[in-house]
């Protein structure tokens, strides 16, 4: 295949999910999409769809082909590499008092939403399915690394850990994913009519995330005095970081759709969600703020260009 093709190829994958992050900014900037409806679809995408779509996935996956403890181990071990990387460099160029919301920004990415899109983009059913149990990783060392990096530089934050575990086992992916996976493991088959209206609930998830994701896109907030730290934290989660996880991946023997999944998780823009525990931790938002929209605005070119480049290589 010529790389023309195969360039044609990686751009079938990638633009239709940013096409559809920046079809929400514009439909944000149109007044079509308000914040009451971002606020309410991001909450049944999150509680509702995105579990649907993770259980579906799974239950009718071939577990013997996409659960792989090596596998999963290794993302665990490269996100808690990537997350130290991040803080040793931090502690050597970031001012103390945000040295937390860099680290955050730097290593946490938007799994959930673009890495799941760019998996099934790239796999299809399988994606889906690999993808799914990959978040049951994500959700408990992302939340936990996050919580430990701002706490160790915002001390008048109050770091319940109970309730930080109780969360998490709460979490409605998590819970999806419990379920889902005794089910698939028995072999069981859902009644047609409920997978149907599954699927159809299900197929909600990634257009109205995705349209969420552009309508709370700032480009205004990409400016400002932490304009700067910012960058290099999005330049980090974006090229860096994404670069040498799949290189890690590659030389301890990943290869084909397995490192496909993995760079699509690794290479995922920050997530919102760092916003919103910065904020609540009583860290600077407004950086927090800065590095999800410019490493939002920079993952449509490293992502279509990370794909491209490993396609071209016969890695992926």
């Amino acid at each position: 295949m010529s790389l023309a093709a195969v360039f044609q190829e990686t751009l079938n994958v990638t633009l239709p999910i940013f096409a559809m992050v920046f079809l929400g900014l514009v439909l944000k900037r149109l007044r079509w999409l308000d914040q009451g409806f971002v606020t309410t679809a991001s909450m049944l995408v999150f509680r509702a769809t995105l579990p649907a779509l993770i259980f579906l996935s799974i239950v009718e996956a071939d577990l013997a082909a996409t659960l792989d403890p090596r596998w999963l181990g290794f993302f665990a071990l490269a996100t808690l590499g990537s997350f130290l990387l991040a803080w040793g460099w931090a502690r050597l160029r970031v001012p103390r008092a945000e040295r937390g919301v860099y680290v955050q920004g730097a290593f946490r990415g938007n799994c959930g939403i673009v890495g799941l899109a760019l998996a099934a983009g790239l796999y299809g059913d399988y994606g889906l399915s690999a993808g799914g149990l990959l978040l049951g990783v994500v959700i408990l060392t992302y939340n936990a690394l996050s919580v430990l990096a701002l706490a160790r530089y915002q001390p008048q934050a109050a770091t319940d850990w109970r309730s930080l575990a109780g969360q998490i086992l709460r979490n409605p992916l998590i819970l999806a994913v419990a379920a889902a996976v005794p089910v698939a493991a028995l072999d069981l088959t859902l009644p047609t009519w409920l997978a149907t209206s599954g699927h159809y609930f299900a197929s909600l998830t990634l257009p109205l995330a995705l349209l969420c994701i552009g309508a709370t896109l700032s480009l205004s907030a990409a400016r400002g005095p932490e304009g700067r730290l910012a960058l290099g934290a999005s330049l980090m989660k974006m090229v860096t970081l994404p670069a040498l996880a799949t290189a890690a991946a590659w030389l301890v023997g990943f290869r084909g759709r397995e490192l496909g999944v993995l760079f699509a998780f690794f290479a995922s823009p920050t997530a919102a969600a760092s916003f919103v525990m910065v904020k609540a931790m009583g860290g600077n938002a407004t950086l927090a703020a800065n590095i999800v929209a410019l490493s939002t605005l920079l993952a449509s070119l490293t992502v279509t260009l990370g794909v491209f480049g490993l396609r071209a290589a016969g890695l992926i």
